[in-house]
């Protein structure tokens, strides 16, 4: 039988780990949130989001360029008479000039009008994936997975406000790089983030030229480096990862010819990632000490396992582990058992994973951290059953300044409490808590009630008697979401 111990320690543990407790959940979760959570681990994958207009990058791809040459098409046409002649020719005959006129005919057929009041394509489609995201989140057991995805989401971001392909891709972005290697090897996760459409367009990788491939010597174009410092700087080593600007100019030598296919569909499908021999920088390319001569996509690869598995590697990754979960100053003795773990084991996260559950220091650390915007509205929505509509989660997330992958730039959005407990980031939430009470005040159960549920043992007797005193239901609700108890974890 559980001890009141046990219920303590497991209610933390939900909120730190996972995504608090949720109105309707029994209350053993709490004393078999840590079993629970290692057989989360021990499952595999994250589940998929629902109901998503596309199946991924491809599809993505074919039905933004089919909606850009439409709207091209449409811009064009409102023009003077006189100039229809030649701007029809011209939209008639892709970039390369080789094509017949029917093919942008055939793929404008296949963009779906929207609906009076819709939004564009690629807004609509974002829309859609958040919502998806969401409601799979909020139906989750302890929320681990959901967390993690979170974190490994956040870790490769991705700013959905950098271009059409960006925002469109941005929900399957998360569902093909990042949720089926969550649970699996972080090389893997690597390759595939890095090689992404998505990412490969948010940093410009796209646009980076082999000064001494066919296409640089033609062209007089050279690299672009951003995609390459920021695997070093940011998804690999760390800033004090050990590598030099030599380093940088080299791994982006390395990774030229990894790019997005064009409307005109010459490498594969359009919109999907493919290699291009022909931007590709020839010859043997040092990186970090070692040299790389493999042919073509290889040498990318080969350069990205060898990163994956470096020291600095492991220790970034488990100091970002340590302090997203735990506290904002890692403890020395948590972020060195993850390191090890991670070296020791290859980068098999299941076993980081299993190394940080399995921790006591883990669960017995004080509650200092602040739940983030996105942690706070999901477990808010978790507590109170509001089932919200795409408004009820974008305008939230955009007051207190974390919308669903926009961050302001490629290091993603702060796992630090600085950042979310300003003086106005508090009364942001304040605001937002009182909306959601008033949302929640026709359904939810009796506040004390559900204070006491959500809460259990963790309630204080101060933020028992706020709750019992409160002026109105919705006010009672809002200072249940507003207690330390649950916005700390």
């Amino acid at each position: 039988m559980a001890t009141p111990g046990d219920m303590r320690a497991g209610s933390v543990g939900l909120q730190r780990f996972g995504l608090g407790f949720a109105l309707g959940q029994s209350d053993a979760i709490r004393a078999e949130a840590r079993d629970r959570m290692l057989a989360e681990i021990a499952a595999g994958p994250p589940a998929q989001p629902a109901g998503v207009a596309y199946s991924g990058a491809a599809e993505i791809g074919r039905a933004l360029y089919a909606f850009e040459d439409k709207v091209k098409l449409e811009r064009e046409t409102k023009r003077p008479a006189a100039a229809q002649p030649s701007m029809q020719l011209a939209n008639a005959m892709p970039a390369d000039g080789k094509a017949t006129a029917s093919a942008p005919q055939n793929q404008m057929a296949e963009t779906p009008k929207p609906a009076p009041n819709e939004p564009e394509l690629p807004f609509r489609t974002y829309r859609d994936e958040v919502k998806a995201r969401v409601d799979l989140a909020l139906t989750a057991d302890t929320g681990l997975s959901e967390r993690l995805t979170m974190f490994w989401s956040n870790h490769f971001c991705i700013g959905a406000t950098k271009s059409n392909i960006c925002r469109i891709m941005a929900g399957a972005y998360e569902r093909e790089a990042i949720r089926p290697h969550v649970f699996g090897r972080f090389e893997d996760m690597l390759i595939a983030a890095e090689s992404h459409p998505a990412m490969l367009d948010f940093l410009d990788n796209r646009l980076s030229i082999g000064p001494n491939s066919s296409a640089g010597r033609r062209r007089g174009r050279g690299l672009n480096e951003n995609l390459a410092r920021e695997i070093l700087e940011l998804h690999t080593l760390g800033v004090s990862g050990g590598y030099t600007q030599a380093d940088v100019t080299n791994l982006a030598r390395i990774i030229t010819g990894w790019t997005v296919v064009g409307r005109e569909a010459v490498l594969g499908f359009p919109g999907s990632f493919a290699f291009n021999a022909g931007l590709h920088e020839p010859g043997v390319t040092p990186l970090l000490g070692r040299r790389y001569d493999q042919p073509g996509r290889a040498q990318g690869v080969a350069a990205l396992i060898d990163l994956a598995r470096h020291p600095s590697t492991a220790r970034f990754i488990a100091t970002k582990l340590v302090r997203y979960f735990v506290a904002d100053d890692p403890p020395a003795k948590l972020v060195d058992l993850l390191s090890a773990t991670f070296r020791d084991s290859g980068g098999d996260l299941p076993a980081v994973y299993r190394a940080l559950i399995a921790s006591d220091e883990a669960w017995k650390a004080p509650a200092t951290k602040l739940r983030s915007p996105q942690e706070f509205m999901l477990a808010a929505y978790r507590a109170t059953g509001i089932q919200p509509n795409f408004g009820q989660i974008l305008g939230p997330l955009g007051a207190m300044g974390q919308p669903f992958w926009q961050p302001s730039g490629p290091n993603g959005y702060a796992d630090t409490n600085a950042v979310w407990a300003s003086a106005e980031g508090i009364k942001t939430r304040i605001d937002v808590a009182a909306g959601w009470g008033r949302q929640a005040a026709n359904a939810a159960p009796d506040p004390r009630r559900l204070t006491d549920d959500i809460l259990g043992p963790l309630l204080s007797p101060e933020t028992r008697q706020a709750v019992a005193r409160a002026e109105s239901k919705p006010q009672a609700i809002a200072l249940m979401l507003m207690s330390p108890e649950f916005q700390r974890r």
